[in-house]
């Protein structure tokens, strides 16, 4: 369990930050997805207000990064201006991921925490230009690969010095409860509309979700596809911490922000339908408290050791069940299997 019972719902990041400010202090911390308004600016806000040595904020478009780090040192005047810096990233193709990689590898030798924050939703079908469904592209692949990229610096931050107690150094990915609607379509990735066997198909919709979002779109269904991606980042938690985390100081969780008014579905058509049907979740104040248990899976020490495969996942600010096949031990080594196919490079 955590060390803070009492954080929920209404905890905000900035309060979680505070509440483990020994752990920001002199770290070097990586945060995908990043803009003023999302919980990637949210997230970055939090880090900063505790001095890390180096903030590296990675996002597709240099002036929602300019704008974060414009916010963070208007709220920071005291943080030095070399401890904030940007990385320019598409997570949907692998060629900028690799760049990004390598822009960040130049900046350190190590990271203490990687926050996978990036994700959206699409209701039109589009692909990568490696020809991968978009949403399982920038959702999952792009993330897996990156991290993977920097396995040498998170390890070296777990070691560095001895000065660390294992655990201290994270990797925190963001899925949604989007994942207990889909599971992997193994047989049918791309969501192409392919046979699928019964346990890859896709659960019941909630009654109150709106029909826009899960009628078929040129035998595209968005919402499987963004479903499909959350299962992903879960099972590839699973995965991280079984196949390449194991015995290095490094440990990762996966979370559930809640609900969050953001631009995640910045392409979604049906705006008003999204919106009626997020309202309707008791959705969170802010994005300040959006990013809490973000917060909460990167800094609590309490957290310092991954207890089983299925002790992976958080949702606000507390350990919480995911559905079970996204925390399958033999599931998330296929998918790991599977996506190492993708990006054609084993880990």
């Amino acid at each position: 369990m955590t060390s803070h019972p009492d954080f929920g719902h209404a905890t905000k990041a900035s309060e979680v930050a505070d509440t483990f400010a020994s752990q920001i202090k002199g770290r070097v911390v990586v945060v995908t997805g990043v803009s003023r308004g999302g919980l990637g600016g949210a997230t970055a806000l939090a880090f900063a207000r505790q001095n890390p040595s180096l903030l590296i904020l990675v996002s597709r478009t240099q002036s929602k990064l300019d704008d974060v780090i414009s916010d963070i040192r208007a709220a920071n005047p005291s943080l030095p201006a070399a401890a904030v810096t940007s990385v320019l990233v598409d997570l949907t193709s692998q060629a900028t991921v690799r760049r990004a990689a390598a822009d960040i590898k130049a900046l350190t030798t190590r990271i203490d925490v990687l926050v996978n924050n990036a994700g959206f939703f699409l209701e039109q079908r589009t692909y990568s230009p490696e020809g991968i469904e978009s949403q399982l592209a920038g959702n999952h692949i792009g993330p897996f690969l990156l991290t993977n990229l920097l396995r040498d610096e998170l390890v070296a931050a777990a070691a560095a010095d001895g000065k660390k107690e294992a655990g201290a150094t994270r990797v925190v990915s963001l899925t949604s409860e989007g994942h207990r609607v889909q599971p992997f379509r193994f047989h049918d990735h791309n969501i192409e509309g392919k046979p699928v066997p019964a346990e890859e198909e896709m659960r019941p919709m909630p009654d109150a979700m709106p029909k826009a979002l899960v009628e078929p779109r040129d035998g595209y269904v968005g919402f499987s596809a963004y479903g499909q991606s959350k299962t992903a980042n879960v099972l590839f938690t699973v995965g991280l911490n079984e196949r390449v985390l194991k015995g290095t100081g490094v440990v990762a969780y996966v979370v559930h922000p809640g609900t969050i008014f953001t631009e995640v579905g910045r392409s979604v058509e049906s705006q008003d339908a999204l919106d009626s049907f997020l309202g309707a979740l008791n959705p969170k104040a802010s994005t300040d408290e959006g990013a809490a248990t973000t917060m909460v899976a990167a800094l609590d020490p309490a957290l310092k050791d991954v207890k089983s495969a299925s002790s992976i996942y958080l949702d606000d600010c507390q350990l919480k069940d995911a559905e079970p096949y996204a925390v399958d031990v033999e599931i998330a080594d296929r998918l790991w299997k599977f996506s190492e196919e993708l990006v054609k490079q084993t880990f």
